[in-house]
């Protein structure tokens, strides 16, 4: 693979970035993010259309006969309040993109600039796919149904996202689960509401719910093999009236994350006899929903493999490792991922300076923007030889 040119995008790449890192928008509410992605996809001479929403396709035909491969990206942001310190920091209170999908937008924008001023290096075709509300209620399946993968019939898709414990600029990948799947649920505690003084004349909802906490922990201690991974996280924990009232309600909502199918589907009713046992015995009930969420993410061994090999090659790339691990966050790429071969690659981008590195979903994130040519490099070179590879 010789190097890519990017010297005529790298800096819009940026710019882009920026402008839409300063204007987040939550999922299905990217207007303005939808409407940067077509006007640049028609300064260039792509035809895109929308789906979904605010989802942006466009479809770039090769010179040559391939296959065809979709590149996806994702551009909501999340109900965050910022507090990167960074000049271009979101200038809409309580949003921020603490996830990189503005840099996923801007890069995969850049990717779809170059290959279409060098279309005839293209072989098959090549579908940009630019996907609302990843963060939620969950975009790909919506585009999917609205055709995304069969007009053109797609052969593989590919993802690529930022992972700040990377060293800027190194991609990298892993074959076979790589992205948990996710459910949430929310149980409701109830006692019975009383003077504080009198406890006894009332049914305590918060000593009920507090040990409901610690004992939902044993659904991933105890309760499932050790060599499987398994989450079961308390998010938010909400109830009571005032410091002299005994509470009367406790609404606890939490997130399942794991692999095994057989496991997750029998989450809902170890969570239940939990739940149940607890606050029967303290002397209140419970109300439970269980809402299954995204599939796990799984990539095809062979495309993978064939995708790590594409940028090794690629001189603009810092490097490239193999994942020890997959990780507990959920993805709905997977749905992409179940539809076709998939695969989700993972781009380095560690700030500098010294501390401790902001995760993704962090108030406090950002991203090496230097690491953005090296993502950029990487999807013009996926795009240029998997479609000849697959």
């Amino acid at each position: 693979m010789t190097a890519v040119d990017l010297t005529s995008v790298a800096e819009r790449v940026i710019a882009w970035r920026r402008r839409l890192h300063q204007h987040p928008e939550l999922g299905f509410a990217e207007h303005e993010t939808a409407a940067l992605v077509e006007d640049t996809l028609r300064s260039c001479g792509l035809v895109s259309r929308r789906v979904a929403g605010t989802g942006v396709v466009a479809v770039l035909s090769g010179a040559s006969s391939g296959k065809t491969l979709l590149l996806r990206a994702d551009m909501d942001a999340l109900p965050i309040p910022e507090r990167s310190g960074e000049p271009w920091a979101s200038q809409i209170p309580g949003l921020m993109h603490a996830c990189g999908h503005d840099a996923h937008t801007a890069m995969l924008l850049g990717a779809a600039v170059w290959l279409t001023a060098h279309r005839n290096r293209v072989a098959g075709s090549l579908v940009f796919a630019f996907q609302p509300a990843e963060e939620g209620p969950g975009g790909a399946l919506p585009m999917i149904e609205a055709g995304v993968l069969s007009s053109p019939p797609v052969d593989a898709a590919i993802a690529m996202h930022v992972l700040p414990l990377l060293p800027p600029g190194v991609i990298g990948w892993k074959t076979g689960p790589v992205q948990a799947a996710a459910d949430d649920f929310t149980i409701e505690v109830i006692g019975r509401g009383g003077h504080a003084a009198s406890p006894h004349l009332a049914v305590d909802a918060i000593p009920a719910a507090a040990h409901l906490v610690g004992a939902l922990q044993s659904l991933g201690s105890r309760e499932s093999d050790p060599l499987e991974r398994v989450v079961v996280g308390i998010g938010t924990m909400t109830g009571g009236f005032r410091r002299n009232a005994v509470a009367d309600k406790v609404t606890l909502e939490g997130t399942v994350r794991c692999f095994d199918a057989a496991l997750r589907a029998g989450m809902p009713q170890r969570l239940q006899r939990i739940a149940e046992g607890v606050c029967r015995a303290h002397g209140a009930t419970c109300r439970i929903r269980y809402d299954a969420g995204y599939p796990p993410v799984i990539n095809d061994p062979h495309l993978t493999r064939l995708a790590a090999t594409v940028v090794e090659r690629c001189p603009d790339v810092a490097g490239v490792v193999e994942l020890p691990a997959p990780r507990m966050g959920a993805e709905d790429f997977a749905y992409f991922a179940q539809a076709v071969p998939g695969c989700m690659l993972r781009l380095g981008v560690a700030p500098e300076g010294p501390g401790p590195v902001a995760m993704l979903h962090a108030p406090e994130f950002r991203l090496n923007e230097a690491a953005l040519r090296a993502g950029v490099a990487a999807w013009c070179a996926l795009a240029l030889e998997l479609p000849r590879m697959l």
